[in-house]
């Protein structure tokens, strides 16, 4: 072959390279967008959400592969709010007197003030987040999220951080209270704020796709 027709065989090979590369490119997106492929993944939330903490959570893991389920002490639509204004209404899929951890792999917890501190006099509620770490399954709370866990007696010697106003309850709780972006304790990952969202989603769909931690237990 003449140097001619070798550059002119390595130009009608670039195509393909391309191409496979491309497809190698394609291939590992589609796997990474498998990740949570057959989990069920539920949010626990009622009026009051801060909509954010849910929503990105939710397009994040969904985006993963996983189905997500809205669950809620309340029938028909809670109310979104962004910080102390309302924002959008949610249509619930579950009422959780109608489901069980049992049914999910995982359980997302938002924050926003009026939210948690409802769900934390919800019996029903705060004994189905319990049920998650009895089975040993991961839980994700953000921002006021973790006040639910408070109620169910679930941050006892753990590391956890949370919205500042929580740290202390939170360590009056027996917690290890952390200044970070987002911590993981054993399946149960919290984070301060929306700030805090883009690392929270990511190790929160690590430890989903882990599936269940030994030491995640009451």
């Amino acid at each position: 072959m003449c140097f001619y027709q070798g550059v002119s065989a390595a130009r009608d090979l670039l195509p393909l390279s391309f191409e496979i590369q491309n497809r190698t490119k394609n291939e590992d997106k589609n796997m990474s967008d498998q990740t949570l492929n057959k989990k069920r993944i539920a949010f626990l939330a009622t009026d009051g959400f801060e909509q954010v903490e849910l929503t990105k959570p939710w397009d994040a893991i969904k985006s993963a592969g996983a189905e997500v389920v809205l669950v809620s002490p309340k029938d028909g639509k809670i109310q979104g709010m962004n910080h102390d204004v309302n924002a959008d209404q949610f249509t619930v899929d579950q009422n959780v007197s109608n489901v069980s951890a049992e049914d999910f792999d995982g359980l997302v917890l938002p924050g926003g003030v009026a939210n948690p501190d409802s769900l934390r006099t919800c019996e029903t509620s705060v004994s189905f987040i319990r049920d998650f770490f009895k089975q040993h399954k991961p839980v994700a709370a953000i921002c006021h999220g973790p006040w639910t866990l408070i109620e169910a007696d679930l941050v006892r010697g753990r590391r956890v951080t949370s919205w500042p106003s929580l740290k202390t309850d939170l360590k009056n709780a027996g917690a290890e209270w952390v200044d970070e972006e987002c911590v993981c304790d054993e399946g149960l990952v919290t984070s301060r704020n929306p700030d805090d969202l883009p690392a929270f989603c990511d190790k929160a769909i690590e430890e989903f796709a882990e599936g269940k931690h030994a030491a995640q237990t009451v």
